[in-house]
């Protein structure tokens, strides 16, 4: 495993709210103190926390599919992926208010659509939220082949998704692209015949966990003719060398 690029330990999409809830706690301290000031310090401490962004090990496993982000995977089914029209695998992770909030390429390869979606904000846990949320779609072309596609999904609490990818942008896998504010979702979908490798209920962390293994397109190309098939070593047999022909003039000296 490699560390993916660095950044800071704070999400800087944070900072803001971090730097504003500081702020609101030292003034309630200083012009009130007691309970109400513990209570704010409180807040920050939440705050500081949803926030945290630590560094992080990228996963070298051959054709993987990184988890997009921590958390629970609360659903896997085969279903139309609505930004393709294919029939495809769909995982879902659901990010609960105590995760980290980033988000990660589950591939490498090339960004070929980007799509915003808006909507409502219903508990990201149920499954009618892939469809009636708020949303952000990335449909990516592989480096192994397949076209992947991954969505931020906003939540009961989140309300704002940061996506910082752009259409035609090669991205690596594990790459931190993205973040979603107060609980949130994400759905990768991958194609039928990938490896699925999690369950529902399994806790999953980006980057780290590979939940699907891709079959390359190359694998999948029709191939003409019959392939010769190789012969085991017992099956081998051994062809005599030529020997030279001995002509009238030497066989007669």
């Amino acid at each position: 495993m490699r560390p993916n690029s660095s950044h800071p330990i704070l999400a800087k999409e944070g900072w803001g709210i971090i730097g504003a809830s500081i702020f609101v706690a030292l003034l309630v301290w200083l012009l009130f103190g007691g309970f109400i000031s513990f209570l704010c310090f409180v807040l920050l401490a939440f705050v500081i926390q949803f926030f945290r962004d630590p560094p992080r090990a990228v996963s070298q496993t051959p054709h993987a599919v990184l988890a997009g982000a921590d958390g629970r995977i609360c659903k896997i089914q085969k279903c139309i992926n609505p930004y393709t029209g294919k029939e495809e695998m769909l995982i879902s992770t659901f990010m609960n208010v105590f995760n980290v909030h980033s988000n990660y390429c589950p591939v490498g390869g090339k960004v070929e659509a980007i799509e915003y979606i808006p909507g409502s904000f219903v508990n990201a846990d149920l499954d009618k939220a892939s469809e009636q949320n708020e949303r952000n779609a990335v449909v990516v072309k592989s480096d192994e082949g397949p076209v992947i596609t991954f969505v931020q999904i906003a939540g009961l609490v989140a309300r704002r998704i940061i996506c910082h990818l752009h259409v035609g942008e090669e991205v690596e896998r594990g790459q931190r692209y993205g973040f979603i504010r107060f609980g949130s979702r994400v759905d990768i979908y991958v194609p039928l015949n990938s490896e699925v490798l999690v369950f529902v209920g399994q806790k999953v962390r980006a980057t780290d966990t590979v939940i699907a293994l891709l079959n390359p397109e190359k694998l999948e190309e029709p191939v003409q003719g019959q392939p010769v098939p190789e012969l085991e070593a017992s099956e081998k047999v051994e062809i005599p060398v030529a020997q030279p022909v001995q002509t009238a003039e030497k066989q007669e000296a």
